[in-house]
């Protein structure tokens, strides 16, 4: 199983340079990817592949771009970009995004999601497997009068879903190469997600899917206050339909139930616990909450548990 990290230097001079010392500390503490969210500020597959070519070794990924706003010719170049420019160490996320971000955002309706996504990763697939696309479905049109092949990218891009509700896994299942679930802990990813979502993939004649855990975390002895802070970052997750039941699911009344907070032996017996739920790999968010000495802390036990 690897152990990753998603960065975050959003509040740096410049968040390019600052993301890319992140990873290179990362990679020297031992561990095996980094993630890179998509909201409305840095691109995140530029993130990636600048990354990717400037830490050699080091997995990267994007986790995750919503479909609505996007095209998946536009995707796909971003994605092959990515792929040619780390030599085939850049892993596509995807996500459904919610109903606030894409209303008020891009003023676009928040209608029939499930669909946009099958229809997103089918044409998505196409692209990023053949260089080409001829798919027309009720919501979306992807077709290629000029190839769309990016060289370097010849071996396609793991594609991704942040999927946790049974429809979006289904379709996962079907279509994609695995899953990035957040704020869903062992037990909801045991007894609901881990088995809907291989039998999906088991029914479409499909691989064992990835299951990747986003897991917000850090190795810290101020667990109280730590704690406070998580949930006061994380209340807005509380707001979303999708999110508010995969807590649940997992036992949680407060998104912040979901954070793994507390000294090594504490964070390690919780990573397992996600292993043994089935967790391909784990990748912990949010470790600069308590600050950069219980960071690097959390990250030196991380690289442990990747080896």
């Amino acid at each position: 199983m690897t152990v990753g990290v998603a960065l975050n230097a959003s509040d740096a001079p410049n968040q390019v340079d600052a993301t890319v010392r992140l990873a290179q500390e990362a990679a020297a503490a031992g561990l095996r990817s980094a993630w890179f969210g998509q909201t409305f500020g840095a691109d995140s597959p530029q993130l990636a592949a600048i990354v990717g070519r400037e830490v050699p070794g080091l997995q990267v990924g994007t986790s995750a771009i919503p479909v609505f706003g996007r095209h998946p010719l536009l995707v796909s170049s971003q994605a092959q970009t990515a792929q040619a420019a780390t030599h085939g160490r850049y892993h596509l996320g995807l996500a459904l995004g919610t109903k606030l971000l894409t209303e008020a955002g891009f003023g676009l309706p928040f209608e029939r999601p499930i669909a946009r996504l099958r229809e997103f990763l089918t044409a998505l697939r196409q692209l990023t497997e053949t260089g080409t696309a001829d798919f027309h479905g009720e919501l979306l049109t992807a077709a290629t009068p000029v190839p769309a092949r990016v060289p370097g990218a010849e071996n396609g891009v793991p594609l991704l879903v942040a999927a946790m509700g049974p429809q979006a896994l289904r379709v996962s299942g079907e279509l994609a190469d695995g899953i990035l679930p957040y704020l869903a802990g062992p037990r909801a990813l045991a007894e609901h997600i881990v088995p809907a979502l291989t039998a999906a993939a088991e029914a479409a004649g499909r691989p064992s899917p990835r299951i990747v855990a986003l897991v917000p975390g850090v190795v810290t002895d101020d667990v109280d206050a730590v704690r406070a802070k998580a949930t006061e970052n994380l209340a807005f997750y509380e707001q979303i339909p999708s999110y508010a039941r995969v807590i649940e699911l997992s036992g949680g009344r407060r998104a912040a139930d979901l954070a793994v907070i507390g000294d090594e032996k504490t964070v390690e017996a919780e990573v397992r616990r996600y292993r043994d739920a089935g967790a391909t790999e784990v990748v912990f968010s949010g470790t600069e909450i308590a600050g950069e000495a219980d960071r690097r802390r959390t990250w030196a036990l991380l690289g442990e548990l990747a080896r």
